[in-house]
């Protein structure tokens, strides 16, 4: 089964060899871990990749070989699990939803959510209360409420969720994507500002020319320094949840990026910036960067791009303690405005279809916070913001 599965993670282009393999058949003979995929999951990545930009290809690559892998489980509320499993999607009509009322904002669903902990002995399903599922009540998953928290669970697809109990996986977006089309490198490029820098090792032709022709005839080679991109760019990606749609064309421009800036530093986000960001998603629990680091870490000259939908909550942007996943103790909206004072070139690359930015509450927010500096993640709406940057 090993060389199967060493045979099937070259297949993938995973730059595997002979001597990583066998390290993982001696970590196994030696029994230094016990009889769980999960635990060969860890072992065979931490002996066969050793380049954490492989690690995706590696997950997907397991995944396609150890078919079934459960996922990471969600954070233990001391619910039984079988109430959290939906048995068929509820259909609900444009006439249910409408009669539907929202609970009265985020402090309310909280201070109602943990009522309902202390108070819940049984599973639910159907109904417009308890924690349970394809019903109308602002807590659980697999119905509708237009405004609730998702408890475990699959999302319905709505989309109404101002807060998300569960432990959720991101990955990283992969640098070296097959690009689909060269037109978002050829965008990128009006960014581009060269000098020349360093030591001289350039042959400068022209000058060789003029100069061997003024030494009568005798060559007198000129060298000039090499030729650099020194745009600098700070580019703060949102990964996860909605941006799932979206994956195939922000790791195609996450590519472009790193192959057309020498000077590119990235970070990870969720919905909206607060007051820590990211490099690695799966150790983004482990491993934060705070933002006010960013904010004097990097000079005045970055050009911020912002990447995401800007598809959340308005309580997300707006309301201290709105973020799906934390208690963050200020607004969204407030580290969003400290950025773009700090990097006064900015601009948000948008994803979604700009058809559909005006009948979203919190695009409109952020795109006023960005100074109507929003942009589709488009061709034309790549050079808009190129444009823009380069200014």
């Amino acid at each position: 089964m090993l060389i199967d599965f060493f045979l099937h993670l070259k297949n993938a282009k995973l730059p595997v060899s002979i001597k990583e393999y066998l390290m993982l058949v001696e970590a196994l003979e030696k029994q230094v871990i016990g009889p769980s995929v999960d635990d060969f999951y860890v072992l065979s990545r931490a002996t066969l990749v050793k380049d954490e930009r492989n690690f995706d290809k590696f997950d997907k690559a397991f995944g396609a070989y150890f078919k079934g892998v459960q996922a990471i489980q969600g954070i233990d509320l001391d619910l039984p699990l079988d109430w959290l499993k939906r048995k068929l999607q509820r259909e609900f009509t444009a006439e249910e939803k409408a009669a539907i009322e929202a609970f009265g904002g985020l402090d309310k669903l909280m201070e109602r959510l943990r009522e309902l902990l202390e108070e819940q002995k049984g599973r639910h399903e159907g109904g417009n209360k308890w924690i349970g599922t394809n019903g109308t009540s602002p807590f659980g998953n697999g119905g509708f409420n237009p405004e609730g928290i998702r408890v475990g669970g699959p999302s319905a697809g709505n989309r109404t969720a101002v807060k998300v109990w569960e432990q959720r996986a991101y990955r990283d977006y992969d640098d070296e994507v097959e690009l689909g089309t060269r037109n978002i490198k050829v965008a990128l490029r009006r960014l581009r500002k060269f000098a020349r820098e360093g030591a001289a090792e350039e042959l400068d032709l022209d000058d060789t020319i003029a100069s061997t022709a003024r030494n009568a005839g005798y060559l007198d080679i000129k060298l000039v320094p090499e030729r650099h991109n020194t745009i600098k760019v700070l580019m703060l990606l949102d990964v996860g949840g909605t941006m799932d749609d979206h994956i195939k064309r922000t790791e195609e421009l996450f590519s472009a990026a790193k192959t057309e800036f020498k000077h590119l530093e990235f970070y990870y986000f969720h919905n909206c910036v607060y007051d820590f960001v990211w490099k690695n998603n799966r150790r983004r629990h482990a491993e934060r960067f705070p933002t006010w680091d960013i904010l004097r870490k990097y000079n005045a000259d970055y050009r911020l791009i912002f990447v995401g939908d800007a598809t959340m909550s308005p309580y997300e942007i707006l309301q201290p303690g709105g973020s799906v996943e934390y208690n963050n103790e200020e607004p969204g909206a407030v580290w969003l405005r400290r950025l773009v004072e700090r990097f006064p070139k900015f601009a948000w690359l948008n994803p979604e279809p700009e058809g559909v930015w005006e009948y979203r509450q919190s695009t409109a927010v952020i795109k006023q916070i960005m100074q109507n500096r929003m942009y589709g993640l488009t061709v034309q709406g790549l050079e808009r913001a190129m444009r823009e940057l380069s200014k």
